[in-house]
C-alpha cells in the first residue's frame, strides 16, 4: 500500500491540535491502580463505620533530617502525588513529610457506604499519624485538603505547630452566599459526564489563571483515568458526596478559635466556589474572589501572616514553584517547628 499524503489544509487542521487532544485519556483502577507516585505509596489499614479500609500515603524521610515532621493533605482533585514538588522542597530542608491519600480519594479506598465529614477524615489521619509515632508537626492543607487541615487543628491543636493554609476552599459559607443545594444524587449525575477534556477546562480557568503547560496534563489523566476506568461508578458517588460534606461544613466560623501560627497563601486570581455553575449569574459573580477573601479569613485568624500572589490562580505550588517555594520557606522559617 502506498503511503498517502494529506492535502495541506487537512494537515494544517490536524497538526493544529494541541498535544494532549490527539492523546487517549488513560484507565486507571479504583484506588488509581495504573498510575505511579514518585515514590511508592504505603497503606495503612484500619478500622472505620465498621469496615476495614487501607489509607495510602507517602513517607519521605530525608538524608540529613532536621528533626520536624510536615503533614500535607491534598485538595479535593488531587492526590498526595500532586504535593511532589513541595514534598522534593520540604525533604531538601530536612523535614520528614507525611503526605495522605484520605479515604475517598486516589490510592485509598472508596467505600460504598461512608459518612464523610472533615471530623471523619481528620480522626482517620489522627489514627495514621499515631500509627507511625508522629504527634507534632507543621499541618499543610491546600484546596478542600485546607477545610480538613483547619478541622484537624482545631481538633488537635497541641500536634499543630503551624498551620499553612494553601488556596484553602471555605474562605465563605456557600450555601449562605446564595449557592443553591445539589442532591448527592444530583451531585453523582454531574459527576458521571467528567472527562478529561472537562477536568482540564476547569483547572486552566481556576487552578492556573487561564494558563497551561503541557506538564499538567499528567494531574488531568491522573484524575480523568479514574473516571474512565472500571471503578468509575464508585469514584463518582465518592465525589458527589464529598461535595456534599464542603458543601454542608464550612469552617470559616471558627478562624478565631485557630490559636497556632496560621501562614494563609493565596493566589489574587484563584476563583474557586464549588458549585457555583448552580448559581444564577448574579451571584457567581459574587463568588470565589480569593483578593478579598484571604484578607477577610487572615484578618480573623489570632496569629495568621498572609501571603498572597498577584498573578497565581488555585495551585500556585504548582503553577509556579519558584515562587511559591521561596514564599513557603520564608513563612516557615518564622515560625519554630518544635
Amino acid at each position: 500500500m502506498g503511503i498517502r499524503v494529506l492535502p495541506a489544509a487537512l494537515l494544517s487542521i490536524c497538526c493544529a491540535f494541541p498535544v494532549w487532544a490527539q492523546t487517549q485519556t488513560p484507565s486507571y483502577g479504583l484506588q488509581l491502580e495504573g498510575f505511579n507516585y514518585a515514590w511508592p505509596a504505603r497503606h495503612f489499614t484500619f478500622t472505620s463505620q465498621g469496615q476495614s479500609l487501607e489509607m495510602a500515603y507517602l513517607d519521605i524521610r530525608p538524608e540529613k533530617a532536621n528533626g520536624q515532621v510536615a503533614v500535607l493533605m491534598h485538595g479535593k482533585n488531587f492526590c498526595s502525588d500532586t504535593w511532589e514538588g513541595t514534598i522534593r522542597l520540604l525533604s531538601e530542608q530536612g523535614y520528614r513529610v507525611i503526605a495522605p491519600d484520605q479515604i475517598g480519594f486516589c490510592k485509598s479506598s472508596k467505600p460504598a457506604a461512608y459518612q464523610f465529614s472533615f471530623q471523619q477524615l481528620a480522626e482517620n489521619t489522627h489514627q495514621l499519624l499515631n500509627h507511625l509515632g508522629i504527634t507534632r508537626f507543621r499541618l499543610m492543607g491546600h484546596s478542600t485538603g485546607g477545610m480538613l487541615a483547619t478541622r484537624f487543628a482545631l481538633m488537635y491543636p497541641d500536634s499543630v505547630s503551624q498551620l499553612i493554609l494553601v488556596d484553602p476552599v471555605g474562605l465563605e459559607d456557600l450555601k449562605r452566599k446564595g449557592v443553591p443545594y445539589r442532591t448527592i444524587d444530583q451531585w453523582y449525575q454531574k459527576e458521571l459526564k467528567t472527562t478529561a477534556a472537562s477536568i482540564r477546562k476547569y483547572e486552566q480557568h481556576t487552578y492556573y489563571a487561564g494558563e497551561w503547560q503541557p506538564e499538567w496534563d499528567k494531574w488531568v489523566n491522573m484524575l480523568a483515568g479514574m473516571y474512565n476506568g472500571p471503578g468509575k461508578q464508585r469514584i463518582a458517588w465518592n465525589s458527589a458526596q464529598l461535595y456534599d460534606m464542603i458543601y454542608t461544613q464550612p469552617v470559616m466560623y471558627e478562624w478565631g478559635d485557630l490559636h497556632m501560627p496560621v501562614l494563609l497563601m493565596v493566589g489574587k486570581k484563584d476563583n474557586t466556589a464549588p458549585g457555583k455553575d448552580g448559581a444564577p449569574p448574579s451571584v457567581q459573580a459574587t463568588l470565589g474572589n480569593y483578593a478579598v477573601l484571604g484578607k477577610e479569613a487572615a484578618s480573623k485568624m489570632p496569629h495568621a501572616t498572609l501571603v498572597e500572589f498577584d498573578n497565581l490562580g488555585h495551585a500556585p505550588q504548582i503553577q509556579d514553584p519558584a515562587v511559591f517555594n521561596a514564599a513557603l520557606l520564608k513563612g516557615m522559617a518564622a515560625v519554630s517547628g518544635k
